[in-house]
């Protein structure tokens, strides 16, 4: 190829630098904009005055980046995401607010991540780790926490939280101001109205819990031991007769104090908007793997 049709199919024009970053000469990048070392922003982005890329992070074309967001190192920002935009909750009167994002996050095609309002603290977080797959959606105030996963066209309402390892799968919906517990995982196309307790698997128009997600905590490490503990702790809140405080007091005197456990106890024990809890079993039901 000569030099005249490399320059034609480089589109003509050289590549504009910032410090050490790269920047395409179509993309539009804020004087404001503050880019760390190694950012790389492809054709056609948008870099808003108030946005912080931290270093290593990579911008598709086409993608948005606005508002008050705070973008830590090593992400990477696909085509066509749209992060920081304000909320479309009718009660956001246009205050100052944020969106913060972590290390090393994976925003596909067409996710959208919208930041916080006064009632939620003025802002929206993102841990490290995540992978948020196309066309997800992370609402105003949601906290996210490490390693989760968002499969494609998953929803999150404002207010809901995520901590550690989650996994949603494709196409669930998440309610406002529910809390989604560590290694809980969420079923294809399931709504998810209250609280999911770490290490569930929920399921289901409304979500039920099925178990526990077992694939997920052996992925993670957990002991057969540790495991065998859990199932234990599931069938005391979730299985027996007893109300709600009874067993955890139950599960408190009786089983072994292991991070996991407590964790566990004390996610069910500070749930606000009620728990996920099983399907009733019918007639002849035989228990659960997974319980």
């Amino acid at each position: 190829m000569s030099g005249r049709s490399r320059r034609r199919a480089g589109g003509g024009r050289r590549p504009a630098r910032r410090a050490s970053c790269y920047v395409h000469p179509t993309a539009l990048v804020a004087s404001t904009a503050e880019l760390d070392t190694d950012v790389a922003i492809g054709p056609y982005a948008l870099i808003g005055p108030h946005v912080r890329l931290g270093r290593g992070t990579t911008v598709g074309p086409h993608a948005v980046i606005e508002g008050h967001t705070t973008i830590g190192a090593e992400n990477q920002i696909f085509q066509f995401a749209a992060i920081g935009a304000v909320t479309p909750d009718l009660k956001y009167r246009g205050e100052d607010s944020q969106l913060l994002i972590g290390d090393r996050n994976s925003i596909r095609e067409f996710a959208t991540l919208h930041a916080g309002t006064a009632g939620g603290g003025l802002v929206t977080r993102v841990g490290d780790g995540n992978l948020l797959m196309p066309y997800t959606h992370i609402a105003h105030d949601c906290t996210l926490g490490n390693h989760n996963i968002l499969a494609n066209g998953a929803q999150l309402g404002g207010h809901v939280t995520l901590q550690d390892y989650v996994n949603v799968s494709a196409l669930a919906g998440v309610h406002q101001f529910s809390k989604i517990g560590e290694s809980a995982i969420v079923g294809a196309g399931a709504m998810v109205a209250q609280d999911v307790a770490p290490f569930c698997n929920a399921t289901g128009d409304r979500a039920v819990l099925y178990g526990l997600n077992l694939v997920g905590l052996r992925r993670r490490g957990f002991s057969e031991e540790t495991i065998a503990t859990i199932k234990r702790a599931y069938r005391m809140i979730f299985r027996s007769h007893l109300r709600l405080a009874e067993a955890l007091e139950q599960a408190r005197s009786e089983l072994p104090g292991t991070p996991e456990i407590e964790r566990f106890l004390r996610f069910i024990a500070s749930s606000e908007r009620g728990l996920c809890r099983p399907a009733p079993r019918r007639s002849g039901d035989s228990e659960s793997p997974a319980e």
